[in-house]
């Protein structure tokens, strides 16, 4: 089935997948929890407000005179050129839609301002935002049924179908988790047919993960082999979409030899799988990687929290004197220092961490379809509101995107990874020499001297870029830092030929990030040929491809294997 072009994704529905970050907020919270802020914060607010009578007089008296002006029809308030809400010609061209639209626009500018205003830390401020964009986002006049343009048309075109086929498609998202409007048909993909689609073998399995071995498509390959560490949260094609949007399709026509590894779905039965037992398995992946590839050396390129784990390896292999394994390491929207890392970081606080990692515990694993819906609930816009109007008051699909499939294709994060990670991330453990361990061994990432290239997107709400560049202060060899455009998923997923793609490089990566963006110079095109260029540099001579993809490993099957397919 064909796929859709990126560029086309709705604005920000491309990065509802998975930081780490989203794996420390309380699954279980449900809708009505987030239109309200925490007690402490409400009063925080509510008091930094009263101190200021005359800011909030001044505030309700600038709404009051632009009431007062929409009712006359004087207003000249309009949506921002990006907000497709009210696209229709229809809410600046009937009087009363215009006046509607102009209210709600109204009171979200004033409510901004009051938040602005109050002059909060950054902690409650993040909080009170997060509660009143959810609010806000909620009550638009666009998710009205009667008032929505949109709706009445599809009345008219489908003579009342659309009603029909809204309510059977709202129930059938309500019958089950994550229980939010479905972004893509479940059908509209198939792995291992329009995805996930690479040429390539299993040549390793254990308990905790396959190994694929992909298919050369040069005659020669860089001596050295890539190993990419997915995230543990969602399947690993994020990295092998569509053929044209595939990361391992392009490092392969680069010359570059690439192993994959595929996480299992964990179950209750793997409660117990924590940071250590993730770590060996990334170890035992080099292994298996170094036996079939007859190379005493690997790179490593790790995704979000998967990043995380091979951090901690390699620090551990710089403690026992075997990180010349490493030839090189990329980091991909991962944050390492956890101080003021976004929205989520800021809505941790004890009660929801123990709520989480007491669900967790109780069942052995945190839900993917749970965290879906903590996903989808941080960009309510794009990633509720819009597939509510299409897919409930139009009665239409979704369309599908390959992205968005893979988003909607979760998997489930075993208790024990689940507690470590939030102690590491609460605790910000890797920014101390021995914060953390990593299978008995202190992690000191300061000690990690091979070379480093760190990824981030410049939109990211998930993992802000300024949180992944602290990973070059962090990690103690040469650092580079590419910063590329749009979100979190986005960002990665940005094949060449897009003409609108850019990424921001610098010469040296100085303690401030916003030194580095000062100096930052704007390369056009995708970072995945700057990636491969560096990695080729790092990763030995070229050696003729190899035909034998098993070499001392057995064949266990064709990619993209069956941990996969795991429900």
């Amino acid at each position: 089935m064909a796929t859709t072009a990126q560029s086309e994704v709705p604005d920000g529905a491309a990065d509802a997948a998975m930081g780490l970050d989203m794996v420390l907020v309380d699954a279980a919270r449900g809708p009505l929890r987030r239109m309200v802020p925490p007690a402490g914060t409400a009063l925080r607010f509510g008091t930094a407000l009263a101190r200021r009578p005359g800011t909030v007089a001044r505030r309700t008296g600038e709404l009051a005179r632009e009431l007062g002006r929409i009712t006359l029809g004087r207003s000249e308030l309009a949506p921002g050129r990006k907000d497709k809400r009210f696209a229709d010609p229809a809410w600046s061209g009937n009087p009363l839609l215009r006046r509607a639209m102009q209210t709600h626009l109204a009171a979200a500018r004033t409510t901004w301002e009051l938040i602005e205003d109050a002059d909060l830390d950054w902690q409650d401020d993040e909080r009170i935002r997060f509660t009143a964009t959810n609010l806000v986002d909620a009550l638009a006049p666009s998710n009205v049924p009667v008032l929505n343009p949109l709706g009445w048309k599809a009345l008219i075109d489908t003579g009342g179908r659309n009603v029909v086929e809204g309510l059977r498609r709202m129930a059938t998202d309500l019958a089950a988790p994550p229980r939010v409007p479905s972004m893509v048909e479940p059908d509209a993909f198939t792995v291992g047919e329009d995805l996930a689609v690479t040429p390539g073998v299993v040549v390793f399995r254990t308990d905790v993960f396959e190994l694929i071995r992909y298919r050369p498509t040069t005659d020669t390959v860089r001596e050295v082999p890539l190993v990419i560490v997915p995230p543990t949260i969602n399947k690993y094609y994020i990295t092998d979409l569509a053929p044209g949007r595939s990361i391992v399709e392009h490092y392969l026509a680069a010359g570059q030899q690439v192993f994959m590894i595929s996480w299992r779905n964990p179950d209750a039965r793997h409660a117990d799988w924590d940071l250590d037992t993730y770590g060996q398995a990334l170890l035992d992946a080099m292994d298996a990687v170094e036996k079939a590839s007859g190379s005493e050396r690997v790179a490593l390129q790790a995704f979000c929290s998967g990043g995380i784990i091979a951090a901690m390896v390699l620090a551990r292999l710089a403690a026992t004197g075997r990180q010349d394994r490493v030839s090189a390491a990329s980091f991909a929207v991962t944050v390492l220092d956890w101080s003021r890392a976004g929205t989520v970081s800021a809505l941790m606080d004890e009660e929801s961490v123990r709520a989480a990692t007491e669900r967790s515990r109780q069942k052995g694993y945190l839900d993917g379809a749970q965290l879906a819906e903590v996903f989808a609930w941080l960009r309510p816009n794009d990633l509720i509101w819009n597939y509510w109007v299409n897919n409930y008051l139009q009665g239409k699909p979704p369309p599908n995107f390959d992205i968005l499939f893979w988003n909607a294709d979760t998997t489930r994060m075993s208790a024990g990874l689940h507690r470590d990670f939030i102690d590491v991330a609460l605790g910000n453990q890797l920014t101390e020499p021995g914060g953390a361990t990593m299978l008995g061994t202190p992690v000191d990432l300061s000690t990690v001297t091979v070379d480093t290239y760190v990824t981030a997107g410049i939109a990211d709400h998930l993992c802000p870029w300024q949180a992944c560049y602290r990973s070059t202060q962090l990690l103690g060899g040469e650092s580079r830092f590419i910063l590329s455009t749009s979100g979190h998923i986005a960002s990665l997923v940005n094949p060449p030929g897009n003409p609108k793609s850019t990424f921001q490089v610098a010469d040296s990566t100085p303690a401030d990030p916003e030194e580095w963006l000062a100096q930052a110079r704007t390369e056009k095109g995708s970072w995945w040929p700057d990636f491969t260029a560096w990695l080729g540099d790092r990763c030995g001579d070229d050696v003729p491809a190899p035909t034998d993809l098993g070499r001392g490993l057995e064949v266990l099957g064709d990619a993209p294997g069956t941990y996969v397919f795991d429900k």
